[in-house]
């Protein structure tokens, strides 16, 4: 039986390039829903506009927010606040403040210019912060920033392609944020094949964490996965194991 402690988290979309990747507000919602049935308890969403381009645009950020709900109103949506989506702070900021339909979640990749404040304005409108840690040097700044006065969870996000300099990495930022003294709960991935190893790893260690076609098109074998509720099943039986 699944271990319900550990969260699993499906990641749907971002910028992979997959036949299965969702972008229109039905194809997150329908993905959604079948993440959900494969095992999944959150989703991670990019929002998308009519042109296919990442956006966090409030009109089309409220559309997406509707239609998931709509069909799978109890899952915690997160929502993505990349600087790859707006790169300019003031501007990003000006955006999401005038989002008219809020997510339960967002991720805050904190080694972004202008995260502190962006992290001070979702918290106060009551949106949960996942802290996105992608680096070493992001862990470092989170714990000088003391900005998880403000967030439910730490992400542990190695970057790197290879699963072993992954799992040195996930290590590093996991043993600086816990020697820290921050409490949070920890969700791991990584990118591509090696995410898998770093799932690996979080699971032996209690974690939560992340999968889907945005971190990963492939699954633990190397087969090529065939949507987002195939990575769910594959996190579920490493889960189960």
């Amino acid at each position: 039986m699944t271990n319900s402690v550990q969260l699993v988290q499906a990641a749907l979309n971002g910028d992979r390039v997959h036949p299965a990747v969702p972008h229109t507000p039905d194809e997150i919602a329908a993905d959604t829903v079948a993440a959900v049935a494969a095992g999944a308890q959150s989703v991670h969403v990019h929002v998308f506009d009519d042109e296919g381009r990442q956006t966090l645009a409030a009109d089309h950020v409220a559309k997406v927010l509707r239609a998931i709900r709509a069909s799978s109103p109890h899952t915690p949506i997160s929502l993505t606040t990349s600087a790859d989506v707006e790169a300019d702070p003031a501007s990003r900021l000006r955006a999401i403040e005038a989002w008219t339909k809020l997510p339960d979640l967002v991720t805050a990749n904190q080694g972004e210019d202008g995260i502190t404040d962006l992290c001070e304005l979702l918290a106060g409108r009551g949106v949960g912060i996942e802290a996105g840690l992608l680096s070493f040097g992001d862990a470092q700044a989170f714990v000088a920033s003391g900005s998880a006065r403000w967030c439910v969870r730490v992400m542990v996000e190695p970057l790197d392609a290879d699963p072993h300099a992954a799992l040195a990495q996930a290590e590093a930022i996991e043993e600086l944020v816990t020697g820290a003294g921050i409490p949070l709960g920890q969700v791991h991935h990584g990118d591509g094949i090696a995410s898998w190893s770093v799932n690996q790893r979080a699971v032996a260690l209690g974690h939560g964490i992340r999968t889907g076609l945005e971190d990963t098109p492939v699954l633990p074998g190397g087969r090529q996965a065939r949507d987002n509720a195939d990575c769910v099943v594959a996190a579920i039986a490493m889960l189960d194991r």
